[in-house]
């Protein structure tokens, strides 16, 4: 039963081409290459000699066409073969858009990524805000005495002069224990 619905299976997945390629190259060989990009026509070098389509300033020029020549582009590529005078504004338009996806000015127009971002910062800007408040309100409690108490405070700085905290650089080195008094 399981081999009966794997060989189903196998015959209900679409099939998949595989190819080798050649020591030394990079992508399919070029028997290959028309099966991959359809029936749109070769026009350029491409980006490293590839046949790929993208939109990209740094290569204005791919080396394939966007759209296959197929019905209305068809025509159009017949017709543009002549007089191109005879080509209305309209004409000119769908043969450019048959060749290129987006003009340079559409491809170097801004995205609005930039309102994600500040929205994304933001969001974590409020979070933190939360986190801080819900900190002061359940995890800081009341400060203790001897910092709000101004007596315990005294008796805290008579207790560290007393035994002698950290002499050399802290807080007992500006005190003077021969004179019984604070260094000027």
């Amino acid at each position: 039963m399981s081999s009966l619905v794997s060989r189903r299976l196998l015959r209900e997945l679409p099939q998949v081409q595989f190819c080798a390629t050649r020591n030394g190259s990079h992508g399919p060989p070029p028997p290959m290459t028309k099966l991959l990009i359809g029936k749109r026509e070769v026009v350029g070098y491409g980006i490293n000699g590839e046949s790929n389509y993208i939109d990209t300033v740094m290569a204005p020029f791919p080396a394939i066409r966007f759209k296959e020549d197929v019905g209305e582009i068809a025509t159009l590529r017949q017709k543009e073969k002549g007089d191109w005078k005879k080509m209305t504004k309209e004409e000119k338009k769908v043969l450019y858009r048959a060749s290129f996806c987006q003009t340079l000015v559409e491809s170097e127009a801004p995205t609005g990524e930039w309102k994600s971002i500040i929205g994304i910062v933001l969001s974590g800007v409020a979070v933190g805000l939360l986190g801080y408040l819900w900190m002061n309100k359940y995890v800081y409690l009341e400060l203790p005495e001897t910092i709000t108490n101004d007596e315990l405070k005294k008796a805290q700085i008579k207790r560290m002069i007393a035994l002698r905290v950290n002499p050399v650089e802290g807080f007992a080195s500006n005190y003077d224990y021969e004179k019984g008094r604070w260094k000027e």
